[in-house]
């Protein structure tokens, strides 16, 4: 372990990504909260004439909108010591296809099937990366990951505190038997297609708890190929894509309950903006919940990539120099998670009591509004960055055929602890 890591580095609340979603994420509540920022231009709903969802005098509020989330934004690129001239030049294209996700989610017999805005924007941007491919003046405004983030932030202040800790606890309980059962399948069968071992340990974490963010963790923690990290977050991505589409209508023709279903879905799917759109496709209830695992899941990031280390470093590699101290566990927490519990707490213990529930729900409503162009956003930057035909040729077969089997195997444990631990099978349902 290098000195500079046995102390804390100050400067990531400036440089990190993590942290610049915290901030962001509390500033929009600040203007909400401080009038600042009052309201936000709606898209109505449409049938044949598709004039009839945005009044032309009021297109320039949305110009607005869009002014408004690039100047967020760019103190984050700022911050992060980022070109801002080439995320400026793209930003305008990502809001413009996310305006035509929302304006195609708003017709009325889209609406009606419950197709949201997320899955358009997914669509506009696979659209994009798949035929003309994604410009290159474009690339520096797929932020996926921090408009994302933002949005998380901002869901944590819609949720309150005492359902986020009983569904979290119980979160827990569930994604721990899935954390176990998966990875140890997962690690097994890809060493017996004879994977690598790090590339073994970096599928079975991305599988078992949360796709991309433990896949990177991992790899980090057993100092893997880059390349092997790069192949377990293609295919979480390419998994995750028709994952986010029938899961819903599965669990919708099962009859599953709003909370089974959240958990079912978030304790499966692997990307957190996949997890989101999935849970909104089914209910708002569904999202909540889906968001919550999904954050109990994040928790254990940090645990399992310092056991990861510690194992690694012990056992692997043997190298009794370096020797991975306990803040490790929070260098691996993502930071996001944090700003989302504490935008819990503030609405929960603060604004509520304070303010009265109908003021706050007043204020929950605009945000709620902002947090869902974020996430438009970020599903319009996830399509941008996928190609299809890249992502069907990794790792020649062996991958793909491990990966599938240990999702297929999650589908199944997830769904079976859904039940138990939000069915009311043995527990009430905590939400």
């Amino acid at each position: 372990m290098t000195e500079s890591k046995s102390r804390i580095d100050w400067s990531s609340l400036r440089k990190k990504e993590d942290w610049w979603a915290v901030w962001l994420g509390f500033a929009v509540m600040a203007l909400v909260l401080g009038r600042i920022v009052t309201w936000t231009p709606k898209i109505g709903k449409w049938s044949a004439d598709i004039t009839a969802a945005v009044n032309i005098a009021e297109l320039p509020y949305f110009v607005l909108v869009g002014l408004f989330l690039l100047a967020l934004t760019s103190a984050a690129i700022l911050g992060m010591k980022e070109k801002l001239k080439g995320y400026c030049a793209g930003f305008p294209a990502v809001f413009a296809l996310a305006f035509l996700a929302f304006l195609i989610a708003n017709q009325t017999d889209i609406s009606y099937l419950g197709l949201e805005s997320v899955l358009w924007a997914l669509v506009a941007g696979l659209l994009i990366s798949n035929t003309i491919g994604l410009p290159q003046w474009l690339k520096p405004a797929v932020r996926t990951e921090l408009f994302i983030k933002i949005g998380l932030v901002l869901l944590g202040a819609e949720i309150l505190f005492n359902v986020l800790l009983a569904a979290g606890s119980f979160g827990l309980f569930e994604v721990t038997v899935g954390l176990f059962t998966v990875w140890y399948f997962c690690y097994y069968l890809a060493i017996r297609f004879g994977l690598r071992k790090s590339f073994a340990c970096v599928m079975a974490s991305a599988t078992s708890i949360c796709g991309v963010s433990a896949a990177i963790a991992a790899g980090g923690a057993v100092k893997g190929d880059p390349k092997e990290v790069s192949y377990t977050i293609s295919l979480v991505l390419l998994f995750a894509m028709p994952m986010l589409v029938l899961m819903p209508m599965t669990a919708r023709a099962l009859g599953l309950p709003d909370a089974v279903a959240g958990a079912w879905i978030g304790g499966t799917i692997d990307t957190t903006p996949a997890v989101v759109a999935a849970g909104s496709l089914y209910s708002s209830k569904a999202m909540q919940v889906a968001s919550i695992l999904k954050m109990s899941q994040n928790v254990l990031i940090g645990l399992t990539a310092f056991l990861l280390a510690l194992y690694w470093t012990l056992r692997v590699e043997r190298n009794p120099e370096e020797k991975p101290k306990p803040i490790e566990i929070w260098y691996r927490f993502p930071k996001f998670v944090v700003g989302f519990i504490l935008a819990s707490l503030f609405s929960s213990f603060l604004l509520t009591p304070i303010l009265g529930v109908e003021a706050t729900n007043a204020i929950l409503k605009v945000t709620k509004d902002i947090r869902s162009w974020y996430f438009a956003m970020a599903f319009v930057c996830i399509g941008l960055d996928t190609k299809l035909s890249e992502l069907v040729r990794i790792g020649r077969g062996k991958p793909f055929v491990v990966f599938t089997a240990a999702t297929l195997l999650d589908i199944v444990v997830s769904l079976m602890s859904a039940y138990l631990f939000f069915g009311g099978v043995i527990f009430p349902s905590p939400v």
